[in-house]
């Protein structure tokens, strides 16, 4: 009896604990759920989640540009706006606001199991999405300046960085709209995995960190992010006196390619593809 005991201890010492995360093949189908769930939405649900979604963006680019105010050290001051940036998206992650840039990943994982399905409720969708996004930030944009809460040097330091980290590119003419295409896929490919980390992670913790990691990477490189650039577009559009407000679409329209082909084909097709068999088999 005492031997079974010991030999009970060590098979228990030994025990691998459950795991606080999910698996790759787990999140790939999660991402597959979410999107149909979305997607089979009624169009007013999709539409209020669509205005929550651009007004956390809002709110995370004012606080990106609150956070670094005044920092002369490079790396400090990307440090800190990426941390104010994943307040944003960490609202989104966990709030199950619809972001045009995390549609680009949940809905092609569940396009490319059910292949059948593209119709015009998808293009409808996306529009709704992006739409829905783009009125939120405005709303919040609106807001922060009629309450003047922030301070002239906010509305200086927002000018400054609108005018040197998102619309520099046009300087480049033709060739700056690809520059920011490109730009866009390496944006969402990093958003696209800050949303495949934070669906790893089983609690709270887990998907603030899985979100705060790669934000602040993408903001640190300044890659242009369509849902993040609203929200700063949608402050500078009543402060910024060197653009007109449908210049920034000039941003927009490259930056929301690049960040569809970055998340539908970097993260959604490629994990889709490697974790086929898995997924197939109805991992759980």
């Amino acid at each position: 009896m005492i031997e079974n005991n010991t030999k009970k201890q060590e098979n228990e010492a030994f025990h691998e604990p459950s795991r606080q995360y999910f698996n790759p093949a787990q999140i790939v189908h999660n991402f597959s759920q979410k999107g149909r769930d979305h997607l089979n939405r009624k169009t007013s649900s999709q539409f209020i989640l669509s205005l929550q979604a651009g007004a956390f963006m809002a709110f995370g680019a004012a606080f990106s540009i609150l956070l670094s105010m005044g920092i002369d050290i490079k790396g400090v001051s990307h440090l800190m706006a990426g941390v104010g940036f994943a307040t944003g998206y960490a609202m989104v992650f966990l709030s199950g606001a619809i972001l045009f840039t995390e549609v680009n990943v949940l809905l092609p994982s569940y396009l490319f199991q059910k292949p059948s399905l593209m119709s015009l409720k998808i293009i409808k969708f996306w529009l709704a999405t992006y739409l829905g996004n783009i009125i939120g930030a405005l709303f919040v944009g609106t807001l922060i300046v009629l309450s003047k809460s922030l301070s002239p040097e906010f509305f200086q330091d927002l000018n400054h960085y609108i005018n040197h980290n998102k619309m520099s590119f046009l300087s480049d003419g033709t060739w700056g709209f690809f520059e920011i295409m490109i730009s866009g896929i390496l944006a969402n490919w990093l958003i696209g995995m800050a949303a495949f980390l934070t669906t790893a992670a089983r609690d709270i913790t887990g998907k603030i960190i899985g979100t705060l990691l790669p934000v602040i990477l993408f903001v640190a490189g300044n890659f242009q992010h369509s849902a993040a650039n609203m929200g700063y577009f949608s402050i500078g559009v009543f402060s910024n006196h060197t653009y007109n407000w449908y210049q920034f679409f000039y941003n927009l329209i490259p930056a929301s390619i690049g960040n569809i082909i970055g998340g539908a084909i970097m993260v959604a097709l490629l994990f889709s593809f490697a974790y086929n068999d898995e997924i197939q088999n109805k991992i759980k």
